[in-house]
């Protein structure tokens, strides 16, 4: 017995002079949780993360190698001798021990420089997003403007100014300059209007607290992720740098590790001077090694606390 084919009755046609409706394009579903993806934008971070492992990759596979490992080996693979923990003492008992001398002074530049900077941010960048006083658009005007001027263009007078004071050649020639921060003033003045509810200020005043306690009970711990990125920024600029203790000091005990190191490496350039350059890179790792660890540790602010301070209004 066969089975009857039905087979299906054909679309009504369109009455006489009636339009039939517009097909409508088929719009890709993009879910809220699944962004686009972008191929180009994926390249370029590509890139972009290999510009910056790469130099990272080398310096540490450099680091394990001897001074003649470095000269018959390739730059991104590693020699016949694993030479890294004596790298590492070598690196601290160089010298009589100048590299542990040079690291202190780093630390003592970034605790005094990079924190008072970050302090005096701090309390600037808030008075001048929550109080009102004569003279505000200049101060806002004289911010911009020492932005936009680079540090090497005060080196020289900032030298002859320590001159004439008898500072240079000392630890205070490095700290007081560190001590100004332009970027970090601007970054807490516009994070400090945003985070902070100017409504939640005066609730704590009309409570009866005084200005300090409100600025230390209620303003500082909203202030935390922009008081952690500013710290950052100005203890990376400590520690990298270069052209101010270049011109500031000269003895060696008072050098921090970016000139100390270049040092080291300029005893090849000299008649007699040793050739040190597995003791440079070596150098070189143990000087990056807090600044990774101190981003890694403190990236967690950057996302917290984001929102604090948002009121309903």
């Amino acid at each position: 017995m066969t089975t009857p084919v039905t087979t299906p009755a054909p679309a009504a046609a369109a009455p006489a002079g009636v339009s039939s409706p517009p097909r409508l394009r088929r719009v890709k579903d993009h879910r809220p949780g699944r962004p686009r993806r972008s191929k180009l934008l994926t390249v370029l971070t590509s890139l972009v993360v290999l510009y910056t492992v790469v130099p990272l990759i080398w310096l540490v596979i450099n680091a394990t190698k001897t001074q003649s490992g470095l000269a018959n080996s390739g730059g991104l693979w590693f020699a016949d001798d694993f030479a890294l923990w004596e790298n590492i003492r070598d690196t601290f008992t160089y010298g009589d021990g100048i590299f542990t001398r040079w690291l202190l002074n780093t630390l003592l530049y970034v605790v005094l420089g990079a924190g008072g900077a970050t302090l005096l941010a701090v309390l600037g960048g808030y008075a001048l997003a929550k109080f009102d006083f004569p003279g505000k658009r200049g101060v806002f005007a004289t911010v911009i403007g020492a932005v936009a001027v680079p540090g090497t263009a005060l080196a020289v007078p900032t030298f002859l100014m320590f001159s004439k004071m008898g500072l240079t050649d000392t630890p205070w020639a490095v700290i007081l300059p560190s001590l100004v921060s332009p970027f970090g003033l601007y970054l807490m003045w516009v994070f400090a209007s945003e985070a902070i509810p100017t409504e939640l200020l005066e609730a704590a005043r009309m409570d009866g607290a005084g200005e300090a306690r409100t600025f230390f009970t209620v303003a500082l711990p909203l202030l935390a992720p922009g008081i952690v990125t500013v710290l950052l920024f100005t203890t990376v600029a400590t520690w990298n740098n270069y052209f101010l203790p270049l011109i500031m000091l000269k003895d060696p005990d008072w050098y921090p590790l970016t000139l100390g190191l270049s040092a080291w490496n300029s005893q090849a350039e000299t008649v007699g001077g040793e050739v040190v350059f597995n003791l440079v890179i070596t150098g070189s790792l143990l000087t990056i090694l807090p600044l990774v660890v101190a981003f890694l540790f403190l990236q967690k602010y950057w996302q917290s606390g984001l929102a604090a301070g948002s009121v309903k209004e």
